[in-house]
């Protein structure tokens, strides 16, 4: 037996005599069939996020296969564990809600169990953040990789992607355009594989800032589910991390204030998901520091959005793999980014791009001198209504609405929004705004992805296709509109946003970076002070319970306080 803790011998199980604890694990790992010559190689874990729930991961077998061949040509000896697996359209009440269990569960499970690093398999949205705040707290040898987007479907000859298309072509159907028989026959085709949405979602944004703050080898982040690459990725991520268990790098080591820059200024560039700015800002919280969102609107305003692809352009994820992937966007942006930062690769950033191959003629990543949108894709804004802070994805926006002043038509929460956003009674025009409340992290709860407020059908109908809406809830990346989001504080933690009525006028100012209700700070403190949380935040058990004593607001990503390197003081908020 071995005094390094390593392999077999790392974390053993406590019962107060270590070297019975070593022969009862390995009598055990025995039952699986393994030999003492492969239980001591280097063990790579590898989490198994497949579920019959979540299509997004129906290919994660095969990666597997190919990340346990990697080891193995490495001499590494793979050995895979089941973990949560959260999809976005299978979660009640939302995903987020679950992001931070699925979170603790592998930090948990990576910390608790004999491995010397650990390959992390994510894909659909809050699996990839989920995943490095696990890897950031549990801080051993990780690696990630990624399911991949889907391929594109066809409808009578218009390509058609999951999901900016899906709710695009709900919309027409709301408005009549569409009819029973046609949005069926659609729905078949929106998602014709494996993989995540094919647009620039929460999916894409995650995969390709993960990739440019380190975690993942280059090229990682577009390459279709269905292709070849794919598994010839998952191979090299397995052998990688034969190699990271032995050299001890560390997430800490590359997931830095300095990379996690390079990650918002790669948000900013590809136009990505707003859900993006959260999940950065809970991945930042596990290592210590505060995203910057003062750094993020900095960014935004130098840097333009270059990647022409949906909803802030016309192509999809599988055109960007064939444009060259993320390296074509880091090349253009190449003097913005800080270079010599170390990716999990073992080299510098600077030294990925330059190895990768040359670029080449393309219409998917646009030039400096030539963006899709100028100004930045992501807006961060502050008033009287969003002390704490709120976004505008500003490139999926109508540039007329990014100034506009209206009278509010307030919904005081998801079902009040259900009940009366058709109803032809609803007093609303199109210069109306849309307000949304009890929609954040505790309102809803889980801060669901309700921020893209339908327009309601009696102007749908008359061809309105948008207005400006706000809210204290997140919104899909795969969405577009004038639409304010993370409003915070929240209306059910007693934010301002609570206290908006009827009529009110607001006042959005995009350019200036505000968001205000015209009303008088007296008048505000008069409608606060009768105020009443919503009932159900007073949950009573469970990690409901968990959920609403701990869950942080927005700018710090809504996680847990608790899994913070350094918790919140909460005491007087």
């Amino acid at each position: 037996m071995t005094d390094k803790k390593t392999g077999m011998a790392k974390g053993l199980a406590n019962y107060g005599d270590a070297g019975f604890s070593l022969f009862l694990r390995k009598a055990f790992i025995k039952a699986m069939g393994y030999s003492d010559d492969a239980l001591d190689r280097p063990i790579i874990g590898i989490t198994n996020t497949y579920s019959g729930f979540n299509a997004c991961h129906r290919n994660v077998p095969d990666i597997i296969e190919a990340v346990k061949r990697g080891v193995m040509l490495a001499g590494g000896l793979p050995v895979e564990f089941p973990i949560v697996s959260i999809h976005e359209a299978f979660s009640h009440p939302t995903s987020m809600f679950l992001r931070n269990l699925m979170s603790m569960d592998a930090e948990e499970m990576v910390r608790a169990q004999p491995m010397d690093a650990s390959v992390l398999i994510g894909g659909c949205d809050k699996t990839v953040p989920a995943l490095l705040m696990g890897a950031a707290s549990a801080d051993i040898p990780s690696i990630l990789t990624v399911t991949g987007p889907m391929i594109t479907g066809s409808h009578r000859g218009e390509r058609l992607g999951a999901c900016t298309d899906c709710r695009r072509l709900w919309g027409q159907h709301r408005a009549g355009e569409i009819d029973e028989r046609e949005i069926e026959e659609i729905n078949g085709k929106l998602a014709p594989g494996a993989g995540t949405c094919m647009v620039m979602g929460t999916a894409s944004t995650m995969a390709l800032v993960s990739e440019a703050m380190g975690m993942m080898l280059p090229g990682g982040a577009s390459i279709p589910a269905v292709h070849a690459d794919r598994l010839r990725h998952a191979e090299a991520t397995g052998a990688r991390a034969v190699q990271l268990a032995a050299e001890g790098l560390k997430p800490t080591e590359i997931m830095t204030k300095e990379s996690m820059a390079n990650a918002v200024r790669v948000l900013q560039a590809v136009g990505g998901s707003t859900n993006g700015i959260v999940h950065l800002a809970a991945i930042a919280g596990r290592l210590g520091f505060d995203l910057d969102m003062e750094e993020l609107d900095r960014m935004g305003a130098e840097t333009p959005v270059l990647v022409d692809l949906k909803p802030s352009g016309s192509h999809y994820m599988e055109d960007l793999f064939k444009a060259g992937g993320l390296t074509t966007v880091l090349r253009e942006i190449e003097h913005m980014m800080n270079t010599d930062c170390v990716t999990v690769s073992g080299k510098t950033l600077a030294e990925n791009i330059a190895e990768a191959p040359a670029s080449w003629p393309q219409d998917v990543v646009r030039s400096l001198d030539n963006p899709i949108h100028s100004g930045g894709g992501l807006r961060r804004l502050r008033g009287n209504l969003a002390p704490a802070g709120a976004i505008i994805k500003q490139a999926a926006a109508t540039k007329e609405l990014l100034q506009h002043t209206g009278p509010a038509v307030v919904f005081s929460s998801l079902a009040d929004m259900a009940e009366r956003l058709d109803s032809p009674e609803l007093d609303v025009t199109p210069d109306s705004v849309l307000v949304l409340q009890n929609a954040g992290p505790k309102g809803a709860p889980g801060m669901p992805e309700a921020g893209y407020i339908p327009i309601p059908k009696k102007l749908a109908a008359q061809g309105v296709k948008d207005m400006v809406r706000i809210s204290d809830a997140r919104m899909s990346g795969t969405a577009f509109g004038s639409i304010v989001l993370h409003i915070s504080p929240e209306a059910a933690a007693g934010g301002p946003l609570g206290l908006v009525q009827d009529g009110d006028l607001v006042k959005l100012d995009v350019a200036g970076g505000t968001i205000d209700v015209l009303l008088s700070e007296e008048e505000l403190q008069q409608r606060k002070a009768v105020w009443k949380a919503p009932e159900h935040t007073g949950a009573k058990r469970g990690y409901e319970k968990l959920y609403f004593d701990e869950v942080l607001q927005a700018e710090d990503g809504c996680d847990f306080n608790f899994l913070r390197a350094h918790p919140r003081d909460t005491h007087n908020s």
